[in-house]
């Protein structure tokens, strides 16, 4: 196993054509590892030093890549641990043993001297690292904790929206009924942003109802972030997985929901509405109702809402998926 080790952030450029084949080979192929969100996060909202990790065959097919960052003492996984719902090493299936002993080796050797521990985090439940890592991390020397961190909340879509009705509680289907039904008495329409049109003026409104939509998500939604959004959705959407949909209501804009779709799963990354004008017509769950009803008429499998445990999420039918973390240091 031959091993490379590149600390310039210029050293995303040479993995390109690449990345991405190795990421479909892998057992954890999301959004958050491509070749895309990577450098995009690293741009705006990565700190540190850059640890980015290859791994090759003897013939030189690449195995692996460990994108890992050196901040405070710690590395961790790019994206970690904000604003990237899933994470994991890129590892080609059937490898990650053998990818996983030559990390552990490189991280025990004299280049990682100061490194007290390494994070890895947002780790799907099915991610290999979890069922595989242990124990080749323990024979070698390194102490292991791993735990649940979050839940990711997600709906497997039914073939009809009929279907999908039936399959919330009572409660919650009356409401639903009963919220498209207000709505409907008023001049309204829903849209998402077509793949030829331009991302940034739908960005710029996306950013505008989200800040509308709580105190604390107007102070999430920094010049930073706003940087990180702007960029990533861009990028997004001239790969074709940016889902950008928009609710108006009297032709303003009331709901917002900033989706992606890959392999074929809605993922929903974040939302945001105008409680002042229009929270009399609940715009937000309204356009989650118009939302779920594409997805399933685009015969998604998925409707995923991603991190976090908020309760709209379970009113809306979701069930949950655990999030973990692991964390390794030398003994």
């Amino acid at each position: 196993m031959k091993t490379q080790i590149d600390i310039d952030s210029q050293a995303f450029q040479n993995f390109e054509a690449d990345w991405n084949a190795l990421l479909a080979q892998s057992a954890s192929d999301s959004l958050f590892s491509t070749w895309e969100w990577q450098t995009t996060w690293w741009e705006h909202l990565g700190q540190g030093e850059l640890r980015l990790i290859s791994f090759r065959d003897d013939a030189g097919a690449l195995l692996g890549i460990a994108p890992l960052f050196w901040h405070d003492s710690q590395l961790a996984l790019v994206g970690c641990v904000d604003v990237s719902d899933y994470l994991d090493l890129i590892v080609a299936r059937g490898h990650e043993p053998e990818v996983y002993a030559a990390l552990l080796d490189v991280l025990a050797s004299a280049d990682f001297a100061a490194a007290q521990r390494a994070h890895f985090c947002n780790l799907p439940a099915a991610s290999p690292l979890l069922a595989q890592f242990e124990p080749i991390a323990r024979a070698r020397g390194w102490r292991v904790n791993a735990r649940q961190e979050d839940v990711a909340p997600f709906i497997e879509l039914p073939a009809s929206w009929d279907a999908y009705l039936e399959s919330l509680d009572k409660k919650q289907r009356h409401e639903m009924r009963r919220k498209l039904r207000r709505v409907a008495e008023v001049e309204h329409r829903w849209f998402t942003l077509p793949r030829d049109a331009a991302a940034a003026p739908a960005v710029r409104d996306f950013i505008e109802l989200h800040k509308r939509s709580r105190p604390d998500k107007n102070v999430f939604m920094d010049e930073r972030m706003q940087n990180f959004f702007s960029a990533m959705a861009e990028l997004m959407h001239a790969r074709g997985w940016l889902e950008l949909s928009f609710l108006q209501i009297q032709n303003q804009p009331a709901a917002a929901i900033f989706s992606f779709v890959y392999n074929n799963v809605m993922l929903v990354y974040n939302s945001g509405y105008d409680p002042q004008n229009f929270g009399a017509w609940s715009p937000g769950v309204v356009l989650f109702a118009f939302s779920i009803q594409d997805a399933i008429a685009a015969r998604r499998r998925v409707y995923d809402l991603l991190q976090g445990n908020e309760a709209y999420k379970y009113r809306l039918g979701a069930r949950d998926q655990k999030i973990f973390e692991i964390e390794i240091q030398k003994e």
